[in-house]
């Protein structure tokens, strides 16, 4: 039962209802007596009013308690916050159904490509299983039984020579502009098979030159790794001038002049991670699937070996002897 007292600043609100206990002060009688009805209505119809509940106030808790605590938070609370705009948004959990959830991934597959698509209902699925587990508003997960978007075939996409050689003649060599240093990183990429976003956090206290090692505090995988270099790689190295982090870019000028350099060459469909996957195809000719995997920080070892071990038969005996 809801109780007011005169308090300091202002009024006190309390509540105890099913073993819930809540306070508040307000700064008038109105105010706490008015909060003390409207929460006290939610406990003792917490059901019906979960059931009125749009799904996208569920997309904007998730936003604010549990996206934050991620790697990615920026881009999963901007997924989080298109998605409540969503006329899927405004379905209440007490009608949503997996009807729903199925129109709007159609809907979506006609705006963007299925990987993208697929990775969202994905998150759409994580916020509706802790809406069902943990916070108890709904009594399923609707997204659970919808059917996903078949993961995209592995780019095959590799830079040619001729591509190298001409974002080379566009980039130059004067290693103290913002481009030279991008194509350099990409270069860099190509011989360490490290993600751009890992490149641009290198700092010098990451690197051991004579043991030809970076170590990376925090990846994509969200773990550390030790990542052991070509003599290629630190040669790489060595000939950028100091800066703090080594290549004294930021992600986003990283993006932005890579694309530039790639751009002024006419180089079509060349993104700068597929210098991952060229890194991998020459790694895999020297070392075994669990040592490029050390390498490269793959955790899907079948992944490694399906796309980058493609040896035939013939090549195999060749090697054995």
């Amino acid at each position: 039962m809801a109780s007011i007292a005169r308090h300091n600043n202002g009024w006190r609100a309390q509540i105890a209802r099913q073993g819930v206990r809540k306070s508040r002060v307000f700064s008038t009688k109105t105010e706490a007596r008015n909060w003390a009805e409207r929460e006290e209505y939610r406990l003792l119809h917490a059901d019906r009013v979960a059931e009125a509940t749009p799904l996208g106030d569920l997309f904007k808790r998730y936003a604010r308690e549990v996206s934050p605590s991620k790697r990615g938070a920026r881009w999963e609370i901007l997924r989080l916050e298109r998605l409540a705009a969503d006329p899927l948004g405004d379905k209440r959990l007490g009608d949503l159904s997996e009807a729903h959830v199925a129109d709007w991934r159609d809907r979506r597959l006609r705006e963007v490509a299925p990987g993208s698509v697929r990775r969202e209902l994905v998150l759409i699925s994580s916020v509706l299983n802790l809406a069902w587990r943990e916070w108890r508003v709904i009594d399923r997960n609707p997204a659970a039984r919808v059917k996903r978007p078949k993961e995209p075939p592995p780019r095959d996409r590799l830079p040619t020579t001729d591509e190298m050689e001409r974002m080379a003649f566009v980039a130059g060599n004067d290693l103290s502009t913002g481009q030279g240093r991008a194509w350099h990183a990409f270069r860099f990429a190509c011989a360490s098979a490290m993600r751009a976003g890992e490149i641009v956090g290198l700092t010098w206290g990451d690197i051991d030159i004579d043991a030809r090692v970076a170590h990376l505090p925090m990846t994509k995988n969200g773990t550390a790794r030790d990542v052991p270099m070509t003599r290629e790689a630190v040669e790489l190295l060595k000939a950028l001038p100091r800066k703090e982090p080594v290549f004294g870019l930021s992600s986003a000028q990283l993006d932005a002049l890579w694309r530039k350099v790639r751009d002024k060459a006419n180089v079509e469909g060349l993104r700068f991670h597929d210098s991952r996957a060229y890194a991998c195809t020459q790694l895999a000719r020297k070392v075994d699937v669990l040592t490029l995997a050390k390498i490269s920080g793959h955790k899907d070892i079948r992944l490694l070996s399906s796309t980058y071990y493609r040896e035939s038969a013939a090549d195999i005996a060749k090697r054995l002897g």
